[in-house]
């Protein structure tokens, strides 16, 4: 608190530009019209495709296959967060060493030591944001697993089996898209690093991201080839 009346007009602009772009960018692919056609949504329909395949197969050795390698990618996420999150920690309680450290570069300006600690602690939010993220993604792959191993077996339009399928495309939706929150605060939390070095170098990072995460949700080879009818 004691270092808020040493944040600069650009400072306070930066902060609006970061969580502008982070909460708008998430309502835009997760709640709006607008983005349901994205790598999001595109991806879901294919989750419900998946599911209604693995209700047909009386051998599910395939599916317990793919599930497995999700939750080896949430876990690899998960376990690198942690030691990210050591660090930031380690680097708070060596943040004279940082001042000097930063001082030397050609855009240093970190400021007192309780501004240095603002900062730091911004980029810790993001990935311990990130870490909660990644751990629920993977409670919930868990329990993806479960309803794959409880799953009956039909063909679509038989009694119960399009309700099961949307119960599992659903359960496997809410932890891929956290999974994608995870990432996505990854992402952001890069951008919190650049107030390390400048204000404005943090908005302009900020919005670099926007555009990023934009362009391979909505303008991606990868989204192209999900969407071909071909």
């Amino acid at each position: 608190m004691h270092a808020l009346p040493h944040l600069t007009a650009v400072d306070w602009l930066s902060l609006l530009v970061f969580f502008a772009c982070w909460a708008g960018y998430a309502w835009y692919s997760e709640h709006s019209a607008w983005g349901a056609g994205g790598l999001i949504g595109t991806s879901q329909q294919y989750r419900l495709k998946w599911a209604y395949r693995m209700l047909e197969r009386d051998v599910r050795v395939t599916d317990s296959t793919l599930i497995g390698n999700l939750v080896t990618s949430v876990s690899f996420y998960a376990n690198t967060t942690i030691y990210i999150i050591a660090g930031l920690v380690a680097a708070l309680g060596a943040s004279d060493k940082l001042i000097s450290f930063t001082a030397d570069l050609p855009f240093g300006n970190t400021g007192n030591r309780e501004l240095l600690e603002i900062k730091l602690m911004l980029v810790l939010a993001c990935f311990v944001f990130a870490y909660f993220k990644f751990t629920w993604s993977l409670r919930q792959f868990n329990l993806l697993s479960i309803l794959v191993g409880a799953a009956p077996f039909g063909q679509a339009g038989e009694p119960g089996i399009d309700a099961y399928a949307r119960r599992v495309a659903g359960a496997n939706n809410l932890a891929g898209d956290d999974f994608n929150r995870g990432i996505r605060a990854y992402y952001f939390g890069l951008a919190a690093s650049g107030w390390l070095l400048n204000p404005a170098l943090f908005g302009l990072l900020s919005f670099v991201v926007l555009v990023v995460l934009f362009r391979r949700d909505y303008r991606s080879p990868a989204l192209h080839i999900l969407r071909d009818p071909s």
